[in-house]
C-alpha cells in the first residue's frame, strides 16, 4: 500500500467514533450501551471499531437509545463504507499495476480498448474491465489456465508472450459479442461453404464482410483481429456459449494464406471436440500435429482436388495456373499455394497472381 493510501486510511473515521463520542457526552459507557441495545459488549465493541457494520435495525435502536435520527446513522455507514471500499479497491489496483505491465498496452490503446497512457491504478482498472475479469488470478483462470494446459511452450519471453496472446482471445470474444448469432446448425454451414466457396474463386472486394454474414447465418462467429507482434498468430478456432468461433487475422497479406486458414478452422469445427482451442502459427503453442494434419487435409479438400498434378503436362506457368483454376472453379492464387506446398514453383513465382488481403476496414477501431 502506498504511503498515501495508508495515511488515508488511518484517517478514515468509522460511524462507531461517532458512537463513542456521542456516549461519551452523555457520559454512558459501552456496557450500559450494549444492555439499552440488547448486544453483547464485545458487539458493540466491534460497532464502535468498525467491524461491524451499523444495519437498519441498529440505526433504528440508536435511534431509540441516544436520540439520534436512524437515517443519520445508517447515512453515516454508507459513507464511510463507500470511502472505505474505494481505499480498499486503489490499493487492490496498485497490485495490479505489475500485471498490466506485462499486457501490449501499445496495442490496447491504439484500438481503443484502453485509454490510460501510463501505467498506474486507472490502467490496471482499464485491463481488467477489458478482460471481464475482478484480479489477475481470474484472467490467468480463464485465459491462461483454460486455453493453455500443456500446449504452450514455456520461453523466456512466457509471460508478455502469453499476456498477448490472451489479450488477442478476449479481442476476439469482444467482436463475437457485436454479432447476431443464433444456435449453430451444422447442415447450414456445410450448404453455406458452397457459396463461400464461390467468394474463393471470385473474391469479391467485401468478401471479408460477406464471408462474415455467411458464417453468422449458420450461427457460426467469424471476427478479424488485429495482429498483435508478441503473439504473431494466423487463426483460431474455439467454441463460446454453444457457438464456433473462428477468430482471423490478415497475417501473410494474401487471399491463398486467408483462404486456406479459414477453411483450415472449418476444419477444426466440423471434426474436432467443442472444449478445444486451436491456434494457429504461434510460436509458443505446440498443436496436436494429428488434428492440424486433419485440419490441413480438410482445407486441401475444399479447395482443390488432391492430385492436381496431372494438369500440368509441363511446368507450370501463369497461364497454366490461371487454365487449372477455371476448370475447378477456384482463385488462380489457390493453384498456385498448392504447386508451392508440392515443391512444383520457387516460393518467389507467381505474385501476380495473389490478392493483397487487408482487413483494417473490418477490424473495430470504433472504440476510439
Amino acid at each position: 500500500m502506498s504511503t498515501t493510501l495508508k495515511d488515508e486510511m488511518e484517517l478514515l473515521s468509522p460511524p462507531g467514533d461517532t458512537i463513542a463520542e456521542t456516549i461519551e457526552h452523555i457520559k454512558m459507557s459501552q456496557v450500559e450501551l450494549a444492555m439499552r441495545m440488547g448486544k453483547t459488549p464485545s458487539k458493540i465493541n466491534d460497532l464502535i471499531s468498525g467491524k461491524e457494520p451499523i444495519t437498519t435495525n441498529t440505526a433504528l435502536q440508536l435511534e431509540k437509545v441516544l436520540g439520534i435520527d436512524a437515517k443519520f446513522w445508517l447515512n453515516r455507514e454508507m459513507l464511510y463504507r463507500e470511502k472505505l471500499t474505494r481505499l480498499e479497491q486503489e490499493d487492490f489496483l496498485e497490485q495490479c499495476i505489475e500485471w498490466t505491465k506485462k499486457q501490449p498496452i501499445k496495442e490496447l490503446r491504439s484500438y481503443g480498448y484502453i485509454k490510460s497512457e501510463k501505467p498506474g491504478t486507472a490502467m490496471a482498472n482499464e485491463c481488467l474491465h477489458f478482460y471481464g475479469v475482478a484480479s489477475p488470478s481470474q484472467w490467468e483462470s480463464v485465459y491462461l489456465t483454460n486455453y493453455i494446459r500443456t500446449n504452450f511452450k514455456k520461453s523466456e519471453a512466457y509471460q508478455s508472450t502469453l499476456s498477448a496472446m490472451a489479450a488477442w482471445l478476449r479481442m476476439g470474444e469482444i467482436e463475437m459479442q457485436k454479432l447476431n448469432l443464433g444456435t449453430y446448425d451444422k447442415e447450414a454451414f456445410k450448404e453455406n461453404l458452397i457459396v463461400i466457396r464461390k467468394l474463393v474463386r471470385d473474391h469479391p472486394e467485401d468478401f471479408a464482410s460477406q464471408l462474415q454474414q455467411l458464417c453468422a447465418l449458420a450461427g457460426v462467429g467469424l471476427v478479424y483481429t488485429i495482429n498483435i507482434p508478441k503473439a504473431p498468430i494466423s487463426g483460431a478456432t474455439r467454441w463460446i456459449g454453444g457457438n464456433p468461433l473462428i477468430q482471423l487475422t490478415d497475417r501473410g497479406k494474401s487471399n491463398d494464406l486467408f483462404w486456406f486458414t479459414f477453411f483450415h478452422e472449418v476444419g477444426h469445427i466440423m471434426l474436432h471436440g467443442k472444449k478445444e482451442v486451436f491456434i494457429e502459427e504461434f510460436s509458443e503453442y505446440k498443436p496436436d500435429i494429428e488434428k492440424e494434419h486433419e485440419a490441413d487435409e480438410y482445407a486441401n479438400k475444399i479447395l482443390l482436388p488432391e492430385d492436381i498434378l496431372k494438369d500440368f503436362s509441363e511446368e507450370p506457368n501463369e497461364k497454366t495456373i490461371r487454365q487449372v483454376a477455371r476448370k475447378y472453379m477456384t482463385h488462380p492464387a489457390i493453384v498456385l499455394g498448392r504447386l508451392k506446398h508440392l515443391g512444383m514453383v520457387h516460393h518467389s513465382f507467381g505474385h501476380s497472381l495473389k490478392f493483397r488481403v487487408i482487413l483494417d476496414n473490418m477490424i473495430n477501431k470504433k472504440n476510439n
